[in-house]
């Protein structure tokens, strides 16, 4: 299992899954670009990549922001002719809470980082996967964006959109070239989000995001069918 000369692009690279993803990309051979908000502890993650021998480029930023996406794509397409690998892990929670008390503002907010830049960072990446010889794409989604539980409305309508908008693309690219989407749940791990959402838990009783980001590397290496539900358990 080799991603020798192959670039992959992780957004949500400075903790967690996405830190421990790009990580365990980076020892397999891949060049990986990590994005986030915050950039000293996405230096961090870095430095630990370099410190392993790997190969890593820092790219802070606000998904949310749209035109920082297109500025980032063209920035990395000037570098590199392909994108080989995109895993979309960065996501925010929302507070739980019944749908008919979700806030107007922060719903808007949960949808704009977890849908709609999912969609822009597809979109303006699309090329450059397009000229990969085999370009795949990860989604990092949640149990509760397939079965719906009380007081997980928002960020459940936002992770059943995500499935839907990314198995969709998966389709649409099935015939017109090397280019493979698939949907990860990771189930429950060891990270800041599962602590906010379950604060009385306790986090050695959970598997930690190593665990979920070595499985997912395997998965990458498979031969695993566009429009593929994984669960990591």
């Amino acid at each position: 299992m080799s991603f020798e000369n192959q670039l992959a692009l992780v957004t949500g690279a400075s903790r967690g899954i996405g830190a421990a993803t790009a990580i365990a990309l980076a020892a397999k051979g891949a060049h990986v670009i990590l994005t986030a908000r915050n950039a000293k502890d996405l230096e961090a993650v870095e430095e630990t990549i370099h410190q392993a021998g790997g190969h890593a480029t820092i790219a802070p930023l606000d998904l949310t922001d749209g035109d920082s996406i297109g500025r980032l794509a063209q920035a990395i397409s000037e570098r590199w002719e392909a994108l080989d690998i995109m895993v979309l892990n960065a996501a925010m929670l929302g507070t739980l809470t019944p749908v008919p008390a979700i806030d107007g503002k922060e719903f808007n907010n949960v949808l704009t980082l977890n849908l709609i830049a999912q969609q822009a960072l597809i979109a303006a990446f699309d090329p450059m996967m397009r000229k990969s010889e085999d370009a795949r794409l990860l989604a990092i989604t949640s149990s509760v964006g397939r079965s719906p539980r009380a007081f997980w409305g928002a960020y459940g309508a936002s992770k059943a959109a995500l499935e839907t908008l990314v198995i969709s693309y998966g389709e649409e690219m099935r015939n017109l070239g090397k280019l493979r989407t698939a949907i990860i749940n990771p189930g429950r791990t060891r990270t800041d989000m599962r602590a906010r959402a379950y604060p009385g838990e306790d986090p050695q009783s959970v598997k930690s995001p190593e665990v979920v980001a070595n499985r997912m590397v395997e998965f990458l290496a498979s031969d695993f069918e566009t429009g593929e539900n994984f669960d990591i358990s």
